[in-house]
């Protein structure tokens, strides 16, 4: 599991404190996530794909593996997505959808549901957190959380 803070600090100190995290962060065992909320895991696997990075140009790319996992006891169906994507300068960006991948699992207790997506950024770091609405056999409307997860480019 990750901590939050909030630290409040001059701006050149917000420099020096995001390169000490991400060089942490680098070292880190797993950059992932793994969060169960409202009978819902959400396991997250980042990687770094070189391949389609341009480290030079500012050009950052990482895929996710997602799994998700039904641990609860009434069947339920994905209908949208919400991300908040931080990169390594702390500029935010939200994003909201419909679905994930183009595919609206459906889940009943026991089923999971996998998919790979990417992300880019211009900064060789950030970060990824979100939630998923979900709707259930009875009608209700619920989220599960997707835990924050870093993304850490081998040039940090």
């Amino acid at each position: 599991m990750h901590a939050l803070a909030t630290i409040e600090c001059s701006q050149g100190s917000l420099g020096r404190l995001i390169v000490s995290v991400a060089a942490s962060l680098k070292s880190s065992r797993d950059p992932g996530s793994n969060t169960v909320s409202n009978g819902l895991r959400v396991v997250v696997r980042p990687f770094y794909i070189a391949e389609q990075s341009q480290p030079e140009h500012s050009k950052f790319a990482w895929g996710y593996r997602i799994r998700m996992t039904n641990e609860g006891d009434k069947r339920c169906r994905l209908l949208r997505r919400h991300w908040l994507i931080v990169d390594g300068e702390g500029e935010r960006k939200e994003v909201h959808g419909e679905g994930v991948v183009g595919h609206f699992p459906d889940l009943s207790p026991g089923e999971f549901f996998e998919y790979t997506s990417f992300c880019p950024l211009e900064y060789p770091w950030g970060t990824m957190e979100g939630s998923y609405e979900f709707i259930d056999e009875e009608g209700t409307h619920f989220e599960a959380t997707i835990g924050r997860f870093f993304l850490v480019s081998p040039h940090v």
